[in-house]
């Protein structure tokens, strides 16, 4: 009795070790990607409200920022006929300061790709577009 329990306390920690909790940097770096994809789907409002300290901002600079978003992606368009997909390629994190970069590529239409560093910062729970 004592040695089956032993062995189901054992594979108990055993299986416990081995779901490992998603590294802050990976988050970092999806979150960042996502926010890249609300951008490259046309949903710019949930793009520059993935910004840090969004909610703080005015009315009438978001919108600024939403016409910006539209803008860029407008003259991505133009230029590279789009973003086709955007990927992560790696990302670091200072978790002492709360802090990532997340180094993502994007992918035009045109068949070229620019590689981008994203800031990003850990605020409450989240990871946010510094």
């Amino acid at each position: 009795m004592k040695r089956s329990l032993f062995f189901l306390v054992l594979t108990g920690l055993l299986l416990a070790s081995c779901t490992e909790k998603p590294h802050p940097a990976d988050l970092a770096g999806e979150a960042a990607r996502q926010y890249y994809l609300y951008l490259v789907r046309g949903n710019y409002a949930a793009f520059v409200d993935g910004h840090f300290r969004q909610d703080s901002i005015p009315a009438s600079y978001r919108s600024q920022l939403i016409d910006n978003a539209k803008m860029f992606m407008a003259q991505q368009q133009e230029e590279h006929q789009g973003i086709k997909e955007v990927k992560k390629l790696q990302s670091k994190a200072d978790t002492l300061h709360h802090r990532a970069e997340a180094f993502l590529q994007l992918e035009y239409g045109d068949h070229t790709h620019a590689e981008i560093v994203v800031p990003m910062v850990y605020v409450k729970g989240n990871w946010y577009l510094e």
